[in-house]
């Protein structure tokens, strides 16, 4: 897999029916190994080790109902009043993050209501803290620590 920006992490690997797995520890399975997949894993890896996120905090791919329609976020994590205090969407390496894909987790954040949003392809990685007020976003350099 492509090596991404993000530092080096270990993961576990297995193969079934000549498809490659990946040990998630949020959902406490193997799942298949994509290139989002891949950017996720390591999303959830940056978010406990660098950001010092709870794991017990984190959910991974997880349904919303967004205008009478099941759309899927790829991380979110709650504070420990069940707020969600980050949203997070993941894209494949090859996927160039653009104004659609600000828009499509600002729609998901209609339902989530969290204060910070993050948009990865492993590659380049965007972070932003809700201004409710004025309707905006404010980008920031990274996420704040826990």
């Amino acid at each position: 897999m492509l090596k991404l920006n993000f530092p080096e992490y270990t993961f576990r690997f297995k193969n079934r029916e000549n498809k490659r797995l990946i040990f998630d520890p949020i959902r406490k399975k193997f799942v298949v190994l994509t290139p989002e997949e891949w950017v996720r894993q390591h999303t959830v890896q940056f978010l406990v080790s660098e950001m010092h996120y709870s794991p017990n905090l984190i959910n991974v791919e997880k349904q919303l109902i967004l205008n009478n329609t099941k759309k899927r976020y790829d991380i979110v994590v709650f504070e420990p009043d069940g707020t969600i205090f980050l949203i997070v969407e993941c894209k494949a390496p090859h996927i160039k993050i653009t104004q659609e894909t600000f828009d499509q987790i600002a729609r998901y954040n209609l339902v989530t209501k969290a204060t910070y949003l993050m948009i990865t392809n492993g590659l380049e990685h965007y972070y932003c803290r809700m201004d409710y007020e004025n309707e905006r976003y404010v980008f920031l350099e990274t996420l704040p620590n826990k």
